[in-house]
């Protein structure tokens, strides 16, 4: 009895250093000088065919000021936008929230797989780098990730962008800031909702990981909570989740998000075989684009 009850003081000790600040907010070790996107040779979740390029004209990068209430000074961060700028008070925009790893050079597969919705280019795609991540400075915090989102919808509605005509999309990490801003007052209120590979909480995140049935107020400081956030959502919201993900639960963090949502419209994407960074790929690029297109003109 003396023996576990060592063990599990070691353990508790030596766990209580690995908060999951560290864990969920993951930026790359070494720090970038510039962003490369197509000519980015770091790994990747997959790699899109020539297909699907974008032209260099419709490629903005450019940085943002970014302040959240508890700050009193403003930090720069870095965005992304796809499509035409000039066009923005007449076009439809996605927001995409990516995930905890790395920076922009890592999601932009995805971000110019979703340009290709229905079209290519018939939706603008809005992308940032939240603060520590990339070239964005500052260092990564709850109420700063949330403030980062804000400053690229600020910067649309800057450009006439209105909120009939935008959708926020959540990949993983991004899925807090998503919901968040769907749920809350912002500058711009989203029209629709898609989420892909949700979490449901940092407390379930700590139960997870840790596999102790201790209060996530242990492990971590956050108070992300999308279970919850998710019960405000009045926007449709489109949901989808690969079957066999090792990092995010598909039962205790998915599932969890999508069966609290009592919105107006909701949609399920059970994707077999398919793990945290596979959905697209293990559907198929087509099927996923399909389905996303589906969602955001019929609903």
């Amino acid at each position: 009895m003396k023996k576990i009850f060592f063990i599990t003081l070691t353990l508790l000790g030596f766990t209580s250093c690995l908060r999951l600040d560290d864990n969920l907010f993951n930026p790359a070790g070494v720090k970038i000088t510039e962003y490369k996107l197509d000519n980015y040779t770091g790994d990747l979740d997959f790699r899109l065919d020539v297909s699907y390029q974008i032209p260099d004209s419709l490629i903005h990068i450019f940085p943002l000021s970014s302040q959240a209430a508890d700050e009193s000074n403003a930090t720069k961060i870095y965005a992304i936008y796809i499509g035409n700028i000039d066009s923005i008070s007449r076009d439809t925009v996605m927001m995409y929230c990516h995930g905890n790893r790395d920076h922009m050079d890592f999601y932009w597969e995805r971000a110019k797989l979703l340009a290709n919705t229905k079209t290519k280019n018939r939706f603008g795609i809005m992308m940032i780098d939240y603060r520590g991540y990339g070239l964005s400075e500052g260092k990564p915090t709850e109420s700063g990730l949330y403030a980062d989102v804000d400053a690229a919808l600020k910067w649309l509605k800057i450009k006439g962008l209105t909120n009939d005509r935008l959708i926020m999309y959540g990949f993983s990490l991004g899925s807090a800031p998503a919901t968040k801003l769907c749920a809350g007052n912002y500058s711009l209120n989203p029209s629709k909702l898609l989420l892909e590979a949700p979490f449901a909480s940092a407390e379930v995140m700590v139960q997870d990981a840790s596999g102790l049935a201790m209060p996530g107020t242990f492990f971590t400081d956050l108070e992300i909570n999308n279970a919850e956030e998710i019960k405000k959502v009045q926007q449709p919201f489109f949901w989808i989740h690969g079957e066999v993900d090792d990092f995010i639960n598909i039962d205790t963090h998915g599932a969890i998000v999508y069966s609290h949502y009592n919105g107006v419209y909701k949609e399920a994407h059970r994707i077999p075989n398919a793990g945290h960074g596979t959905i697209p790929e293990t559907l198929g690029f087509g099927n996923y684009l399909d389905a996303v297109a589906d969602f955001i003109t019929l609903h």
